[in-house]
C-alpha cells in the first residue's frame, strides 16, 4: 500500500466523522465526541478510527450506521430482511423505504410517511396480479388496501373463521389502520398548525419501521406461497401433460 494512498485514506476517514463532530463556539465549546490522533508509519498525526468510534455516543453511532447504510439489527432487527426481498420485485417500494431508512433520526414523522407509502406500494403491487380477484383501486388509501388483500387472502375478521386465524387479520387491520392514522394526523404530510403534535422521537420510528417490516414480510411471504406457487404448480403440471 502507497504512502500517498494510507495518507488519502485517513483523511477521508477523518472528513467524514468530522461532519458528526460538534464542538459548538467560542462562547459555549462542548464536543460531542473527541476525534483521537495517532502517528502512522512515516510519523504523520492521523484520525485513530477505533478510539474515535469508542468515544461517540450511541445515537451518533446509530445515525453514523443508517447514513452508511450499516445494518443495525439490535434497533431494526426485521429491516435488513426487508430490503433484501423488496428490492428486485417490489421497487417502487424499495425506492420509498430506502428513503425512509435514512430518515428516522433526521427527520422521524418523514419516515413514518415514506414507510406507510411504501407498504401500500407493496400491497398495490400484489393486487396487480391477473390471478387476484379483487382489482386494484389505485386511489385506496393503507387502511382500505389491506381490507382489500387480507379479503383476497381469506383473513379478513368475520364470525365464519377460526378465532386464531380472525386474531392475524384483526391485528393486520388494526396495525395498519394505526399506521395510516399516525401519517395523516401526527406527520407533516398533511398540513398542520403549530399547535398539532407531530412524531419527533426516533424511538417511536424505529418501533413503527419495525411493524412496517414484519408486516411487509408477512404479506410478500403470503403471496408467494398461496398465489406464486401455486401458478407455478399449475404451469408445471399443464406443461408435463403436453404430449411432445
Amino acid at each position: 500500500m502507497s504512502k500517498n494512498f494510507c495518507n488519502s485514506t485517513y483523511k477521508k476517514v477523518e472528513a467524514y466523522i468530522n461532519k458528526w463532530h460538534e464542538n459548538g463556539d467560542w462562547n459555549n465549546y462542548c464536543e460531542n465526541f473527541y476525534i483521537i490522533q495517532k502517528k502512522d508509519k512515516e510519523n504523520n498525526d492521523v484520525i485513530d478510527l477505533y478510539k474515535t468510534l469508542n468515544e461517540i455516543d450511541v445515537e451518533t453511532l446509530l445515525k453514523i450506521a443508517i447514513d452508511l447504510g450499516v445494518e443495525t439489527p439490535d434497533f431494526i432487527p426485521s429491516i435488513p430482511t426487508f430490503r433484501s426481498k423488496i428490492k428486485s420485485s417490489y421497487e417502487t417500494a424499495s425506492q420509498t423505504f430506502e428513503k425512509a431508512f435514512r430518515q428516522i433520526e433526521e427527520s422521524p414523522e418523514t419516515a413514518i410517511g415514506l414507510a406507510n407509502s411504501a407498504l401500500e406500494s407493496i400491497i398495490k403491487e400484489i393486487l396487480k396480479d391477473d390471478s387476484i380477484k379483487i382489482k386494484l383501486d389505485t386511489k385506496k388509501t393503507l387502511y382500505k388496501l389491506t381490507i382489500d388483500i387480507l379479503k383476497e387472502f381469506q383473513l379478513f375478521p368475520n364470525g365464519n373463521m377460526l378465532n386464531e386465524i380472525k386474531t392475524i387479520g384483526s391485528s393486520l387491520l388494526a396495525i395498519n389502520q394505526s399506521i395510516e392514522k399516525l401519517r395523516s394526523e401526527k406527520t407533516n404530510f398533511h398540513g398542520k398548525t403549530k399547535e398539532d403534535y407531530i412524531i419527533k422521537d426516533p424511538l417511536y420510528t424505529y418501533f413503527i419501521l419495525n411493524s412496517v417490516t414484519t408486516i411487509g414480510l408477512f404479506l410478500m411471504s403470503f403471496y408467494k406461497t398461496k398465489f406464486l406457487t401455486a401458478k407455478q404448480n399449475i404451469a408445471e403440471t399443464e406443461d408435463n401433460d403436453l404430449p411432445f
